[in-house]
């Protein structure tokens, strides 16, 4: 999966239009890249095309402590999507993203993440 597709099959799933979708993705990505661990941001971070690889790049770091919530709140203010259009846009980012690693590795990843994360991954694929 290239990142156009990526992009469409987050404005696909959240409704929004493609340039939304490609803003919401990005910091989405750049966003968790913050929650995860050095270590598991790059990691994840290869397995995706160069453009969206770019944004876990930019999100490396020292590792945060979040929640689900916190997440959706931070993308929301970086992008000026409303709460629940970014809610949408996280649900449908980290499915894109599921679909698009290994399996292996988005389970490495999801168990930094916890329970909120989970469920939004779960929700996305209801």
């Amino acid at each position: 999966m290239d990142d156009k597709e990526f992009f469409q099959a987050v404005a696909d799933r959240a409704g929004l239009s493609r340039e939304e979708a490609a803003d919401l993705t990005r910091a989405t990505l750049e966003t968790l890249a913050r929650r995860l661990s050095d270590g598991e941001a790059r990691d994840l971070a290869l397995e995706l095309p160069e453009r969206l690889r770019d944004s876990f790049e930019r999100g490396r770091g020292e590792m945060e402590i979040f929640d689900a919530d916190e997440l959706i709140r931070k993308v929301s203010e970086r992008t000026g999507l409303t709460r629940s259009e970014t809610d949408r846009g996280v649900r449908a980012a980290l499915g894109a993203l599921q679909g698009a690693v290994s399996e292996k590795e988005f389970e490495h990843a999801m168990s930094q993440l916890g329970k909120g994360y989970a469920q939004l991954v779960e929700s996305a694929a209801g």
